[in-house]
């Protein structure tokens, strides 16, 4: 929910209080402008970038939601922030999403089970083979799975 006003978060947030409801309350960043940056961190690298675009009329940027992904290029402060983000909530995996604002990039969520398929699409890039390819890395050699039986 976007609250355009102070007395308008205060109003939602007095009634999901009422609710009882457990809240997250973040500011909104106007100069984004519907869209943000999805980095998928893998290890200690960001090995896709897509921009995503919320549809007509929204602030939210989710593709589930009707907002479109396109290829872009990230600066290097946006890779190490999407780095740091990781690896600071200890995740070898993670979608990372940074608002780019007038004060910098800002990270906005930090999802430790992104989804693929729209960065998949948008960077062209099999996302899944990099996370095999990267566990497959980290496997102990000479470590073989048990076996039924």
């Amino acid at each position: 929910m976007l609250a355009e006003t102070r007395q308008a978060a205060e109003s939602v947030i007095d009634a999901f209080r009422g609710l009882n409801a457990h809240i997250l309350v973040q500011e909104f960043i106007k100069e984004a402008g519907g869209r943000d940056i999805r980095c998928l961190v893998i290890g200690n690298q960001v090995v896709a970038a897509i921009e995503r675009v919320a549809k007509e009329g929204d602030f939210r940027s989710n593709l589930h939601r009707g907002g479109k992904a396109y290829p872009v290029t990230i600066t290097e402060q946006e890779r190490q922030i999407a780095v740091k983000a990781a690896t600071t909530l200890g995740l070898d995996v993670a979608g990372v999403d940074i608002l780019r604002a007038a004060r910098g990039p800002l990270v906005m969520e930090v999802n430790a089970s992104p989804g693929l398929e729209g960065i998949e699409t948008s960077s062209g890039l099999d996302i899944a083979g990099l996370m095999i390819g990267w566990i497959e890395q980290q496997a102990i050699p000479g470590l073989r799975p048990k076996t039924a039986g």
